[in-house]
């Protein structure tokens, strides 16, 4: 047998014999382990492992410690940093995850009913009316080209904060015959407009022929509290005004505890709702900064206490979510928080910010006997997993009211200015 021959028939051999070990249950299932594993100090992640699998850490640092034997490998993060765990089978490398340990994290779960009121940039319009005028019906604000949803934030060079900052000009300009120089705010940026006022027949009132409006109120469910920073988040999705359907431009707005007076149970087809009213005080407990796709966000000017969960407790990142049980925090009943049983359906490990990562059913007699399930106003309430806090409710499912989407704790965070993906130091040897 010539050595050309010879060493064709060991390089097939080889060639089987890596193809075999690629499909092989150990290597497939190393696969599918992420090539990225986040942590914060202090967790551990244990990972089932066959016997001819080995494990060892590429950097010499602090900030992670490795240990296995013949059935797991144990990482526990010890210090903010980065490393690299380095999977090899029979001498052969299959797999390399980079490790990343985040500083110690925790936050204070909500469950609280709050009242939620928002002050919008500039004044609203709602809608169109008709004015009837000695010549006929008209609507000027609708000939001027402004639209149901648009924001107008100035006239005549002067800047509308409120409905009040309207009326002496739409009066002046109507005695004068000058039209208005409106600058309206849309989706599609500012619009320049003209719009002169007419005269209701048989009053001495001048009109726009617009409905306007210049706040908005509710109620929802606080979902965190971050003592070290005061910030908050709640709802766990946008604000949108009732009548336009359009997120709510927010200027400033407060928020305040609020009382569940009743359930309108949700039915298949009819979702539920919370009745509530603002505590008796109206002590403003917070502000409202921010109202995007993920809640509404502030700081608060006093703790929060739900009774059953008072200390900071960590939180789980998207990847660490799992299905099977978990709890909300949630008022049904006056203003008493309490813990409900629920269970995570699907999740979704999310390398970017979205408002649907988890998919949850109430599972807990008590709360269906109650509401029959998840209601509007239940938004925000937190979900527990394993001593973590994993996210919060946000939608019902309308031909289901025992089911719903939930949203990752960690978008929230985000959007609330809360950075806990602080730059880790690589502290190689």
């Amino acid at each position: 047998m010539t050595y050309d021959v010879l060493r064709k028939i060991i390089g097939g051999i080889l060639l089987v014999s890596l193809i075999a070990l690629g499909f092989s249950k150990p290597v497939q299932e190393y696969l599918q382990i992420p090539a990225n594993i986040t942590l914060f100090e202090g967790q551990q992640l244990d990972i089932a492992k066959a016997e001819a699998v080995s494990a060892g850490l590429s950097i010499d640092n602090k900030s992670v410690s490795l240990n296995e034997d013949n059935h797991s490998i144990s990482l526990h993060a010890k210090e903010n940093g980065k490393n690299e765990m380095l999977l090899e089978l029979a001498g052969f490398p299959i797999k390399k995850v980079d490790v990343n340990v985040l500083k110690d994290f925790k936050v204070i779960p909500g469950g609280q009913s709050i009242g939620v009121k928002l002050n919008t940039v500039g004044v609203l319009v709602v809608g169109h009316h008709q004015v009837n005028t000695a010549e006929g019906k008209a609507s000027p604000g609708e000939t001027a080209g402004i639209k149901i949803g648009d924001i107008i934030t100035e006239i005549n060079g002067k800047k509308i904060e409120k409905m009040s900052d309207v009326a002496p000009f739409v009066q002046e300009a109507g005695k004068s015959g000058n039209p208005l120089q409106i600058i309206v705010s849309r989706e599609s940026g500012k619009v320049k407009t003209e719009l002169t006022p007419l005269k209701e027949n048989g009053e001495e009132t001048y009109k726009l022929g617009l409905y306007i409006r210049d706040s908005a109120a509710g109620i929802g469910t606080m979902t965190f509290y971050h003592p070290e920073s005061k910030k908050y988040g709640a709802l766990g999705h946008v604000i949108s005004d009732m009548d336009t359907k359009k997120p709510i431009v927010v200027e400033d707005g407060q928020i305040v505890r609020s009382t569940v007076t009743s359930i309108e149970k949700g039915s298949n087809g009819n979702p539920g709702e919370k009745l509530a009213r603002f505590s008796s005080d109206k002590e403003i407990i917070g502000n409202i900064v921010r109202n995007s796709p993920f809640g509404i966000f502030g700081e608060l000017n006093r703790d929060m206490k739900n009774g059953i969960f008072d200390k900071p407790m960590p939180i789980a990142l998207s990847h660490q979510v799992k299905e099977g049980a978990a709890q909300i925090l949630t008022v049904v009943d006056n203003d008493e928080v309490q813990l409900f049983d629920i269970e995570i359906v699907s999740t979704i490990p999310q390398k970017f910010p979205a408002t649907k990562g988890m998919v949850i059913k109430v599972t807990d007699q008590k709360l269906l006997d109650k509401t029959g399930g998840i209601v509007q106003g239940m938004s925000g309430s937190p979900i527990i997993q394993d001593g973590k806090i994993i996210g919060a409710v946000t939608h019902v499912f309308v031909n289901d009211p025992t089911s719903g989407y939930g949203v990752h704790i960690e978008w929230m965070l985000n959007e609330a200015g809360i950075d806990i993906y602080e730059k880790a130091e690589e502290k190689a040897s």
